[in-house]
């Protein structure tokens, strides 16, 4: 079905892959994991054929077949009907800006009576319990509603070859379960499955093959049971995840607490006369790292977003150090690192990112930084060409480097892998240990119980 033959990959000059042979049955659901960086994702785009087909600057050695024909010599639109792709990123595959075009899209191009489309679009709903996402613009999405709507889009075309990036990365434990569901249906109905992941937990369990990647080639194939025996100190040395679902084990905040410096009452968000959030309280002393999280759409980073003055709240108050702060007090008191990291990242070297954020950095003191989040080797390069998950850490750079007291991160460990999951806590709790106030959005209850004090939760004021 798919075959990976003495395959090589350079891109813009760097070792992506190096002598990758691997053979995917008819059928089969294969785990590809590793750290991040280490090539998985450009797995994927070998097998969809957006390498070599739409990525600048590539060279592909060897060779990559789909159901016995060569990928490199495919039109797309013949690849695209044997494999449907879900990014990390899915904000990068939509056409649409309403959500039950976007279910459509595919099937229209393929010609399909319009009937069955409408027939479609409501069994894709219906199977995948997305009635919340019926009908709705896709910018009013948050990051978790927009993964599940690219799943929803590739589900509606039943490809008979499934590959997913990251599928589960800002998704909530309830809409994990939803699409842990749907995977074993996939499963059973025979579909080749290839999902590159760091969230091990939801889908270990359907994984016929288990490839461990690193630095760009095939370490190490596992069968399901050789995976569950490894001992956890084998696999965290390896860089990945649990394979055990976590269970919020921290307290959750309620009234306030002594010395408190900062105090957030009864906040609330209203959009289009559709209230997000109402009456969310909050107190935070100095060196405190709190957790927030809730169902995606809750509007958790709505919440933060008020919180930094890029929103006005309904009503409510936010004073720190016993004082009332406007707006504009708030933006110069709250760094963020945003979910949709890319929004943030504006120059052309990860070293002048940093410099950004604070103009008179020493050349020692970038370095120094970028050396923690294993960044420093690509100091000179240009952000877009970094993974997802390096991406992010550098955000995480810029909010440091900014030297704000009060820090929100929203989603920081999406797509990390354990080792770096395991350095963004490290870099916390210095933070919290030189009194940085520090609020983490995150559906990660896996790193949430490693680096929260404490957590609150947003429900969804969404019928």
């Amino acid at each position: 079905m798919i075959k990976f033959e003495n395959v090589n990959v350079t891109i813009q000059g760097k070792r992506i892959l190096s002598d990758v042979n691997l053979e995917i049955q008819d059928g089969e659901f294969v785990l590809i994991c590793g750290e991040s960086g280490c090539g998985k994702t450009t797995m994927t785009k070998l097998i969809n054929g957006l390498i070599p087909h739409f990525v600048k600057d590539v060279s592909v050695d060897g060779t990559i077949t789909v159901c016995g024909r060569n990928v490199a010599e495919m039109p797309m639109y013949e690849i695209a009907e044997l494999v449907g792709s879900v990014f990390q990123n899915p904000r990068t595959q939509f056409f649409y800006t309403n959500s039950n075009a976007e279910m459509a899209f595919g099937l229209e191009n393929r010609g399909v009576e319009p009937e069955y489309i409408r027939k479609r679009i409501k069994n894709t709903i219906n199977e995948l319990d997305i009635g919340k996402l019926e009908d709705r613009n896709v910018f009013s999405m948050s990051g978790g509603e927009k993964q599940l709507l690219a799943f929803a889009s590739v589900y509606a075309m039943n490809p008979q070859i499934y590959v997913l990036d990251e599928p589960s990365a800002n998704l909530d434990i309830v809409a994990m379960e939803k699409l842990s569901e749907r995977m074993k249906v996939i499963k059973e109905k025979g579909h080749t499955v290839v999902v590159a992941e760091h969230r091990l937990a939801w889908i270990q369990k359907f994984a016929d093959r288990i490839i461990y990647m690193k630095e760009g080639h095939i370490e190490q194939e596992f069968t399901s049971d050789e995976f569950k025996a490894l001992p956890d100190l084998k696999r965290e040395q390896m860089g990945l995840r649990s394979i055990i679902s976590e269970q919020i084990q921290i307290p959750e905040i309620t009234g306030n607490s002594e010395d408190a410096v900062l105090q957030v009452y009864n906040l609330s968000c209203k959009r289009k006369k559709q209230i997000i959030f109402e009456n969310i309280s909050l107190s935070a002393r100095e060196g405190d790292i709190i957790g927030i999280t809730g169902e995606n759409g809750a509007g958790k980073s709505t919440f933060c977003n008020c919180l930094c003055g890029l929103l006005k709240p309904m009503n409510g108050e936010i004073l720190y150090k016993g004082k009332k702060l406007s707006g504009k007090a708030r933006t110069k008191l709250f760094g963020m690192v945003m979910q949709e990291v890319n929004h943030q990242l504006f120059s052309d070297s990860v070293k002048n990112e940093c410099l950004l954020a604070n103009e008179e950095a020493s050349e020692q003191k970038i370095r120094e930084l970028l050396e923690k989040f294993d960044l420093e080797e690509y100091a000179e390069c240009h952000p877009m060409i970094l993974s997802d998950g390096q991406r992010q850490r550098l955000a995480i750079c810029q909010a440091v480097m900014g030297g704000k007291k009060l820090l929100i991160f929203d989603e920081p460990t999406s797509g990390l892998d354990f080792r770096h999951m395991c350095q963004v806590e490290k870099l916390m709790k210095q933070l919290s240990e030189e009194k940085y106030i520090i609020i983490v959005v995150t559906h990660d209850y896996e790193f949430m119980n490693r680096a929260c004090k404490g957590y609150i939760m947003i429900n969804s004021m969404k019928l």
